[in-house]
């Protein structure tokens, strides 16, 4: 299932300029997540369809609903180890039952009564929630804050394995894209993000 695509200054103008908001591409079964890895790891995914061969279970690993922030992190897939990016679309049910254990990256008093229960909390936990600035096409940040989210343990087995539905290798849009990503952006085509809504 290809990606949907919309000219960023659309969507640009319907987003939250400011605020806490995963933009996701989703319908009623799936969410696309976002990761960018080194060649032997990103096309032995799009390959296969799950991730294997150097792929590590070992260590956490972070996806990213919202492509831009991708395309920060990675450089438009230009940073060494990042040159594949990779939409990875797994299930609904998966990714909402990961936005239910995530673990915030630091204390939140409004969630854990004091640092020692949260402290408590991130160790056991297997899935990590992590809120920066989300940034504009050129890497400049902006005021609303992305998600992203990290995986370990036997969330991120099943996530590697279980719950993908499909994995696409969209690095030739991505190296497309990146030059025409300055300003005024006329030309730029992001996927078709919108805020998203968990279900509980």
């Amino acid at each position: 299932m290809p990606l949907t695509t919309e000219p960023y200054i659309t969507q640009a103008a319907r987003w939250p300029t400011s605020g806490r908001h995963i933009l996701a591409q989703y319908d009623a079964a799936s969410v696309v997540v976002y990761q960018a890895y080194r060649p032997a790891i990103g096309r032995f995914a799009a390959t296969h369809g799950f991730f294997g061969g150097d792929f590590s279970l070992g260590r956490m690993s972070w996806i990213k609903p919202n492509f831009l922030w991708m395309m920060y992190r990675s450089g438009w897939g230009t940073k060494l180890g990042q040159e594949v990016t990779l939409a990875v679309r797994i299930q609904r049910a998966a990714f909402d039952a990961i936005l239910r254990v995530a673990v915030p990256s630091s204390f939140d008093a409004a969630r854990y009564p004091d640092a020692a229960t949260w402290q408590a909390a991130v160790a056991q936990s297997e899935a990590r929630e992590q809120w920066d600035p989300d940034h504009d096409p050129s890497g400049a940040p902006l005021a609303r804050r992305a998600i992203q989210l990290g995986l370990r343990g036997a969330l991120l087995a099943r996530y590697a394995r279980e719950w993908i539905i499909e994995i696409e290798d969209i690095s030739p849009f991505v190296a497309e894209q990146r030059e025409r990503a300055h300003p005024p952006y006329a030309d730029l085509l992001t996927p078709r993000e919108d805020v998203y809504v968990g279900r509980t």
